[in-house]
């Protein structure tokens, strides 16, 4: 089997691209820089030359406030670019693995959102991620569409390095309180989509590690176990006042993966325990 990644310098196309070494998968990988999913003639050529048996779209803009002023842009990635890669399996009849996001449902309630439920985004974001949802579903029909949320990994941006940097300033930071959902390991979620792209179980999924917090508990939780003298200042998401609204109930239920035979992740708190950040923890 032949891989193509998108997104490989991000956090979780990187461990991807580890873990498919490891299992001695063949594959060959693409950063942004390296090839623009959002011209269809760069993407078709490559997808030829390479004629890869799947593709793991990992690729996206993930800058949620920001998208709100670059709508157009969101879009042009998110939806267009993913439209693009799905032309281009469905031409070469390549499986598809497209991760999205917990961001296209619209966080009410307190009850785990399962794959069939309502989608309903409240940004921009959301609703690039579920235009490229759409798009995998009309074009291929070899799916997986992975939900996930809160990604973080050893390699790139994310929620830990900024409570990191930020305590390193400050002896309190503000975080959000009332929007509960789950942290979810590149390094564990990575082993998974990989061994999913082996199996001929499409459909759609939703893949978190165990166990659900709020931010303002996650960020307690890195600065006990890095020994951080920071405080967190609980505040509600209308006191913090972000640009884009966020869905307050992001619980993704992991049936998906019960039914599919699918192993599920681990629980967040011993995953955040052996993440190797910078050494911290």
């Amino acid at each position: 089997m032949r891989v193509l990644i998108t997104g490989v310098s991000g956090q979780l196309g990187h461990d991807a691209a580890k873990v498919l070494t490891e299992k001695g998968i063949a594959f060959i990988g693409f950063s942004s820089r390296e090839l623009d999913v959002t011209d269809r003639d760069a993407v078709l050529r490559m997808f030829s030359q390479y004629r890869p048996d799947a593709a793991l779209h990992c690729a996206a803009y993930t800058k949620v406030d920001r998208a709100e002023d670059e709508a157009e842009r969101c879009m042009r990635v998110n939806a267009d670019g993913t439209r693009y890669i799905a032309e281009a399996c469905r031409k070469l009849d390549a499986k598809l693995l497209y991760v999205s996001t917990d961001y296209v449902f619209p966080g009410t309630g307190d009850k785990p959102w399962e794959t069939d439920d309502p989608t309903g985004p409240l940004n921009v974001y959301g609703l690039s991620k579920l235009a490229g949802e759409r798009a995998v579903r009309e074009l291929v029909e070899k799916h997986f569409i992975v939900r996930t949320s809160w990604v973080v990994g050893a390699h790139g941006n994310n929620f830990v390095k900024t409570m990191l940097r930020l305590a390193e300033t400050y002896r309190e930071v503000r975080v959000v309180d009332d929007q509960i959902g789950s942290p979810t390991f590149t390094a564990d979620l990575a082993p998974l989509l990989c061994a999913m792209i082996e199996t001929d179980k499409y459909g759609v999924y939703h893949a978190t590690n165990e166990g659900f917090c709020s931010w303002a508990e996650l960020a307690e939780a890195v600065f006990r176990l890095t020994g951080k003298d920071a405080a967190v200042r609980r505040v509600s998401t209308e006191e913090y006042g972000a640009k884009a609204l966020r869905p307050k109930n992001s619980r993704l239920s992991k049936a998906s993966l019960d039914a599919g035979g699918f192993m599920r992740l681990p629980d967040w708190e011993s995953s955040l325990a052996h993440l190797p950040v910078k050494g911290e923890l």
